[in-house]
């Protein structure tokens, strides 16, 4: 994966880097940490189904994944939550520190995360959240759908 840093830069989107003094596990606690809105919070998550992985960056506001709208834009079965091993396995990165961007899956965007400024979400390292333009997860990642 290239440095996402130049990638950003590279296509013009704004951008922070912002290094937490304390580890973020949920999106209320970013939301509170950040002092934003939870709704720009925005949790990467790897989801297996019968088709195979998938990555989805949900808003922190929508509070849960619904598994049968996912159903539904995938066509498939079965879906669920990829576990920590698998998570590590398929995208090198440990569970709550999985990128928004440069993972080689197709990707599940939610439309609720692009109606804000800046999304805050995670950059594969710990400790550390990128604060970016909403837009940027359309535009650099293989995006196969979009979560109403």
């Amino acid at each position: 994966m290239k440095n996402i840093k130049d990638i950003l830069k590279g296509n013009g989107f704004s951008f922070e880097l912002i290094h937490n003094d304390k580890p973020i596990y949920t999106a209320k606690e970013g939301a509170d940490y950040f002092k934003i809105d939870i709704a720009q919070i925005a949790p990467t998550l790897i989801i297996y189904t019968n088709k195979g992985f998938y990555v989805i960056v949900i808003s922190g506001g929508r509070g849960h994944v619904n598994f049968k709208e996912i159903k539904c834009l995938l066509n498939c079965k079965n879906v669920r939550l990829a576990t920590k091993e698998e998570v590590k396995l398929i995208t090198g990165f440990s569970v709550g520190n999985v990128p928004m961007f440069g993972i080689s899956l197709p990707y599940i965007i939610d439309k609720r995360l692009l109606k804000v400024s800046f999304v805050y979400g995670g950059l594969g390292e710990e400790n550390t959240t990128l604060k970016v333009e909403p837009d940027a997860l359309l535009k650099l990642n293989n995006v196969i759908g979009t979560l109403d």
